[in-house]
């Protein structure tokens, strides 16, 4: 047995039961009931009148509401990028990150002998 789902009001629809109307372009919308349909007709939104789906959904109410709320958790990771920074070559930036902290403090010894001799 196939069930259905009103194109308006979010129902199930049994067999033997509700309208189609073939649009123009081809699409076929099912409803539900007459009043389905002819709320359809005066262009009257289903979030707005208090017993579709879609109202329930968009206002937490019920199942529904809460259907929404609970989603999988994604764990959001980082990505990533390995790349040239402003005049240093990524060479030159993975050298220097790999540089042990003897060899750093060596160069900051030169580097000041040559401050104070100069």
């Amino acid at each position: 047995m196939k069930l259905e789902t009103c194109v308006y009001s979010g129902y199930k629809i049994y067999p033997g039961h509700g309208k189609r109307v073939v649009r123009p372009d081809g699409k076929v919308q099912i409803f539900l009931s007459a009043k389905t349909f002819r709320s359809t007709k005066l262009k009257r939104s289903p979030r707005d009148i208090r017993w579709t789906v879609l109202y329930r959904i968009k206002h937490k109410k019920g199942s529904y509401g809460q259907e929404s709320v609970q989603r999988k958790k994604v764990k959001k990771t980082a990505q990533v990028l390995n790349r040239a920074v402003a005049g240093m070559t990524l060479e030159a930036i993975l050298a220097k990150r790999n540089q042990t902290s003897d060899f750093r403090r060596q160069q900051r010894e030169q580097a000041a002998k040559a401050a104070q001799g100069s």
